[in-house]
């Protein structure tokens, strides 16, 4: 690597892991707000969701979810966050 690119990069990013699943932002980014939940599973309710435990399907997690309309984004994506639990999301096997 030259100096050139050190300096534009100069931090070592290692190998990439895989992790299955796609992050909620990128799902939830998708949809517009505000929104009803049951138009949420029509729409995005098979999207694997990365959790802590391996990835979830998206309308697994909303059976788990007592709120049928969602006002913005964040609140959605507060209520997914409680419902999947916090942790470090496990890498592909």
């Amino acid at each position: 690597m030259s100096e050139e690119d050190e300096a534009e990069h100069p931090i070592e990013l290692g190998d990439q892991t895989p992790v299955e699943g796609a992050p909620l932002a990128r799902v939830s980014s998708r949809l517009h707000w505000p929104i009803e939940a049951s138009e949420i599973d029509r729409r995005e309710g098979e999207s694997p969701i990365r959790t802590p435990d391996g990835p979830v399907k998206l309308e697994d997690l909303l059976s788990t979810i007592d709120v049928t309309y969602f006002s913005s984004r964040q609140e959605f994506e507060r209520h997914v966050r409680e419902a999947m639990g916090a942790g470090p999301v496990r890498t592909a096997e």
